[in-house]
């Protein structure tokens, strides 16, 4: 029952705010903001005690199953491991992150935006618990709505061109991975004359080459979409500028995630023949991203732009690691997942709080901000270092771990994204210099961090000096949940 809390509590307290707008404007946010330190409290609790014996040979920490519609197969199916739990922990930190950073920012329909800040929360914490492939489809669809209505109504300008070219890009995806999910469901079902969507018996599915191809394709059109991987990455920027400051922080933090927790989870163990037949491909797209979106980060006058950009090549060290297929890279990604969504989360918050003061996300509008916010000139710096990967900062762990893995597989990629760090370390430098250091067109009388923007901003700085000095607590964590299926097949 722990793990169905996880997924309730958001959804549930979606509907209560909602309710309790009528009563008092406020209340939404409290009980949101209840309803995530209550999850986080709760996933604390449950990585900071010992591991749990494992159940049934697995490495599941806990598992829940309900038959729900037997005659199809469907099952309400939950597990944790290690990395489910640490993507826990990040969805629920992350997203009282992102009550707090629009506790001032909203003020118009707060129940309503509760109610799809909290619902989106929920979907996600679905995604990365369910074993059931029916369920998972729910889930990810379940994301989708109250992200189109977080970005269409509470987004800037081009809001509606923004949420909807979201919408369509990811529902495009998801429909071919509902055709991957129906045709493995068929798959298995005649060569064993069982038919279920479980997790854990899909992956004993005999299939053929050819087919086992068609479907891993049809999976991945869906990751690559959502992670998102060059060329798939269109969206994101539009999503990104135009989506208010905390549907930017879910976007990059979490929304992302769920494509590279998608790969890791599903793809490599369902389809380990025909992901090491298309390795080099998706590598190469991974290199790919990390310098395209480099080049275009460093080419954005937006701050908001820049940070979505910076999104699709740190995301690419993802793909790269991926499929890597050793232990050292997925230890990388697991990290990077994790980084990244603290990190990109932290300079979409920045940029929020430059927005209140200035009412422009313009760089060549800024310069010269560090005398009059030296508090936040020095959060931001902190999390513009971890951008560039400087050591002591939990994404140079990450990006380490990453090129150390995917050189054994093929030098040469990694070569291609190492030359990523130096570009990211331009375009990462290039925020300092244009908002805090450059040449000021007027005099700022700002007001520097409030209380509130301190308690947001904080703990992620702890949290990203805490992953690059004590990374190992992490890498533990995840360790036995590496998918070793696609990475024994590589030795036959």
């Amino acid at each position: 029952m722990i793990l169905l809390a996880f997924i309730l509590f958001p959804l549930v307290g979606a509907f209560l705010a909602w309710a309790s707008a009528a009563v008092n404007a406020t209340l939404p946010r409290w009980i949101a903001l209840l309803v995530m330190l209550a999850g986080l409290v709760l996933a604390i609790g449950i990585w900071v005690q010992p591991e749990p014996a494992s159940l049934a040979g697995a490495d599941w920490r806990y598992v829940y199953h309900q038959p729900w519609m037997p005659r199809f197969g469907v099952s309400l199916s939950l597990a944790m491991d290690g990395l489910s739990l640490l993507m826990i922990v990040l969805t629920f930190f992350l997203g009282a992150m992102a009550v707090l950073v629009s506790w001032e920012e909203i003020r118009d329909r707060t129940g309503f935006y509760y109610f799809n800040l909290l619902f989106v929360l929920g979907g996600i914490a679905g995604v990365f618990l369910v074993m059931d492939l029916f369920l998972f489809y729910f889930f990810w669809e379940v994301m989708l709505i109250p992200m189109y209505f977080l970005i269409g109504i509470w987004g800037h300008g081009r809001r509606l061109y923004a949420s909807l070219k979201f919408f369509l890009f990811t529902q495009a995806g998801g429909l071919l991975m509902l055709l991957a999910i129906l045709g493995l469901y068929f798959v298995h079902g005649a060569s064993t004359g069982n038919y279920t969507f479980s997790y854990a018996e899909l992956l004993q599915t005999p299939i053929e080459q050819g087919v086992g191809r068609w479907l891993m394709l049809g999976f991945m059109a869906a990751f690559l979409v959502k992670l998102p991987a060059f060329p798939f990455h269109t969206w994101l920027p539009d999503a990104h500028t135009e989506a208010p400051t905390a549907g930017s922080v879910i976007l990059a933090g979490l929304l992302l995630k769920t494509g590279a927790y998608g790969i890791l989870r599903f793809v490599l163990p369902l389809f380990p023949e025909a992901c090491h037949a298309f390795a080099q491909v998706f590598m190469l797209l991974g290199a790919i991203g990390i310098l395209y979106g480099g080049q275009l980060a460093y080419a954005q006058t937006d701050f908001k732009r820049l940070v979505a950009y910076t999104s699709v090549s740190h995301m690419g060290f993802v793909l790269v690691g991926a499929f890597a297929f050793n232990e050292l890279a997925y230890q990388g990604v697991v990290m990077q997942m994790i980084t990244h969504g603290i990190s990109t989360g932290a300079l979409f918050m920045i940029a929020g709080v430059l927005y209140e003061r200035l009412h422009t996300r313009e760089l060549e509008k800024m310069g010269g901000l560090w005398a009059a916010l030296p508090g936040l000139g020095t959060i931001t710096m902190v999390f513009v270092m971890a951008s560039l990967g400087l050591p002591g900062l939990g994404n140079f762990i990450a990006e380490f771990l990453i090129l150390a893995g995917s050189w054994q597989a093929s030098p040469w990629i990694t070569v291609l994204a190492a030359i990523g760090l130096v570009v990211a370390t331009v375009y990462s430098l290039r925020i300092m210099q244009k908002v805090f250091f450059g040449i000021s067109l007027r005099e700022f009388r700002l007001k520097d961090m409030t209380f509130r923007e301190a308690v947001m901003l904080l703990p992620l700085v702890i949290a990203i000096i805490w992953l690059g000095l004590f990374p190992q607590r992490v890498i533990d964590t995840a360790s036995k949940a590496a998918p070793v299926v696609a990475f024994q097949y590589k030795e036959k």
